[in-house]
């Protein structure tokens, strides 16, 4: 008889987390341990560093290796009495959350991986060392970090496709479905995560180019937009370079440093977003300008 196309799946879902384990394994217990007994007893980079890079890979290979793996291995050795995967997914989504912090943490470890290999010859070597491992597949131990990252997408995918195979009056839908749901959700919390720590680490830069003035400095700020600017002189009938930063909150009317140590620019004024209008000018002589009216005072700009 053909196996039921669901079951195939849910066969291949175990598959997958089989190699997956091995591959967790691989990263915890042997490049985190070694390089963490390297740490404690050669000094050629801290611990620290090592627990960095790793983050925490090691909740995430128990919890695999402990519970989902066992858990799965065991419902599909019942499957002809009991053909149903939705619930033991349900009960792994939540711990998915741990994904987060590990996601997170991943271009900051590629990074520590490349400043420490230049740094430190003894650690390049070790590395190289268990790379050379036939348990690595001639595969880089950044490209074995990676599958962490792939893993709930892959998770999302296997489980879209269990579900529409199943048959309508299946003893699995209601769960599946609901496990589906709870996979996307931890997807997107995952993807909402880095998206936060992308948006904190812009602003950080931007608030180290402007001085890092104690009352600019906020997380809860939003950059809209930045960009050069030119200034009309209505005395004089000339322009000079400004800059201006647009947030959420605030407009910076700022000035290029010429001698850029530290800072890049100079706050010259601060407008409250507030009770702000913009209003454009018609004016042959200046195209593309338009006046800037805050509750501390109007500018006259100049676009490109």
């Amino acid at each position: 008889m053909q196996e039921p196309e669901e079951k195939k799946i849910a066969l291949e879902l175990l598959e997958t987390e089989q190699a997956y384990v091995n591959r967790l394994h691989l990263l915890d217990q042997v490049f985190y341990t070694e390089l963490m007994k390297e740490a404690r007893t050669g000094k050629t980079v801290p611990e620290e560093v090592v627990k960095m890079i790793f983050s925490n890979i090691s909740s995430i290979y128990q919890f695999h290796a402990e519970f989902f793996l066992p858990e799965l291995r065991k419902r599909m050795e019942d499957w002809n009495c009991n053909p149903r995967i939705g619930d033991v997914i349900q009960k792994l989504a939540p711990f998915l959350k741990m994904y987060g912090e590990y996601v997170k943490n991943f271009d900051k470890a590629v990074e520590l991986i490349t400043a420490w290999s230049e740094k430190s010859p003894p650690f390049q070597e070790l590395i190289a060392d268990i790379q050379k491992r036939k348990v690595c597949a001639n595969l880089t131990l950044q490209h074995h970090m990676l599958e962490p990252v792939q893993r709930i997408p892959r998770y999302e995918l296997l489980l879209k496709d269990y579900v529409r195979k199943l048959p309508p009056r299946s003893p699995d839908r209601g769960d599946a479905e609901k496990a589906l749901e709870m996979i996307f959700m931890v997807a997107k919390h995952s993807n909402a995560a880095i998206a936060e720590m992308e948006r904190l680490q812009n602003l950080w830069v931007v608030y180290q180019r402007l001085g890092l003035e104690d009352d600019i400095v906020d997380p809860s700020n939003e950059l809209i937009k930045e960009g050069p600017i030119q200034k009309l002189s209505t005395r004089n009938s000339s322009t000079s370079e400004k800059y201006l930063f647009l947030f959420n909150n605030m407009l910076l009317y700022c000035v290029p440093k010429v001698i850029q140590v530290g800072a890049e620019f100079q706050v010259h004024l601060r407008m409250d977003v507030e009770g702000m209008k913009v209003r454009e000018l018609k004016d042959t002589e200046f195209p593309h300008t338009f006046l800037v009216s805050g509750k501390q005072r109007t500018l006259e700009l100049q676009a490109r």
